[in-house]
């Protein structure tokens, strides 16, 4: 969870040019973001290795340590291939060969597991998705002023 104020719960694809456009957006706003993986690898095949990296980031590093990834990996949607993973690992201070590991574990595909079948159950579709008190956000999150 990162900031303060109303609740967004987050399903997003971090393969996704719309969620990092929408990212752009929303993650500068006073609101207190959750993050949920929702991977399409059918639309962004590299998408379940950029959530599997995130989580792995996750648990080397901490909170901050994930959301500067994500922010990164939105950023530069363009330069998402391993070496450019290892780069920003290493840029956070962490180690390469346990984010190596980690990101190939059980748990970390379990903990993206378990968020898309969140999401699926949630009836979320397509990304991004969005909801406020429970309630999904219909529209463009991006434009969406009550946000």
């Amino acid at each position: 969870m990162r900031g303060a104020g109303t609740e967004l719960i987050l399903y997003l694809d971090l393969g996704c040019p719309h969620c990092a456009a929408t990212w752009a957006q929303v993650s500068s706003r006073p609101l207190r973001l959750v993050f949920r993986h929702f991977p399409v690898a059918s639309k962004h095949p590299r998408a379940p290795a950029l959530h599997a990296a995130a989580e792995a980031v996750a648990l080397q590093g901490s909170e901050e340590a994930f959301w500067a990834l994500v922010d990164s990996i939105y950023r530069d949607q363009g330069r998402i291939d391993d070496p450019h993973l290892w780069e920003r690992v290493e840029a956070l201070g962490l180690e390469v060969e346990r984010f190596d590991r980690d990101r190939r574990s059980t748990a970390v595909a379990n903990r993206v597991r378990r968020d898309f079948q969140g999401g699926i159950r949630a009836g979320v579709a397509g990304t991004p998705a969005a909801f406020v008190d429970g309630a999904p956000v219909a529209g463009d999150l991006a434009s969406e002023p009550a946000l």
